[in-house]
């Protein structure tokens, strides 16, 4: 958990989520900023230099996919683009930039909202409703890891956060207590002892391996 910007951003749990967004999150704006983060696993960077035909067409219509620019990227690898969820989708079609605004989300004077001031926004939230350990990339994150949980392959995933390499990927990934618990629990099922199914492999098992006490005997 991530404390004074120390350590990894919380994986966010769905009730987390649901108070953040109804109760911490408190205008169009940061819903659909912080939104994009979490069901597009992007970077706050990456949100936040958005052009708005990033997202709309030319009528204000959402678009089908959001497009991650290049440049815009971590390393300048590759543009991305993100089919937009139904989730996103309503955050999209409730927020309506500015008329002929180049960015989806603008500064305060010019260019884009800077992803330091979204950061501060996103502090306050999670005070509001004692939310401790979240930062921007917790979205991200807690989107990757979802995926994760879902079987997703992990070249999948790749495609959808733009890392660089599986290993960089796989450190974003979190490893739950309850999951480590489940895959030692599943090897219960090789156990010679206890329970009827360990007690007939275990069986057949002596019935079909030599004595041991004569091979040494001869």
């Amino acid at each position: 958990m991530k404390i004074d910007r120390h350590g990894k951003a919380k994986i966010l749990t769905l009730a987390e989520i649901q108070l953040l967004f109804s109760q911490g999150l408190t205008n169009t704006r940061d819903r659909t900023l912080f939104g994009i983060c979490l069901f597009c696993a992007c970077r706050i960077k990456e949100a936040c230099t958005l052009r708005t035909r990033d997202a709309y067409d030319s009528k204000g219509q959402v678009l089908r996919e959001l497009i991650i620019r290049k440049g815009n990227t971590k390393g300048k690898l590759a543009t991305r683009t993100i089919p937009i969820i139904d989730e996103l989708h309503s955050l999209l079609k409730v927020y309506q930039p500015e008329a002929g605004a180049l960015y989806l989300f603008p500064g305060r004077l010019k260019g884009h909202l800077l992803p330091d001031s979204a950061t501060k926004a996103l502090r306050k939230a999670c005070s509001r409703v004692g939310i401790i350990g979240a930062s921007s990339h917790s979205f991200r994150r807690t989107a990757l890891t979802q995926m994760s949980d879902n079987n997703t392959p992990l070249r999948v995933i790749q495609e959808v956060s733009g890392h660089r390499n599986l290993q960089h990927l796989q450190s974003y990934i979190e490893v739950r207590d309850e999951q480590v618990r489940g895959a030692v629990t599943g090897l219960s099922m090789l156990s010679p002892v206890g329970g009827e199914f360990g007690k007939i492999a275990y069986d057949e098992l002596e019935k079909t391996q030599p004595n041991q006490d004569k091979l040494f005997d001869s």
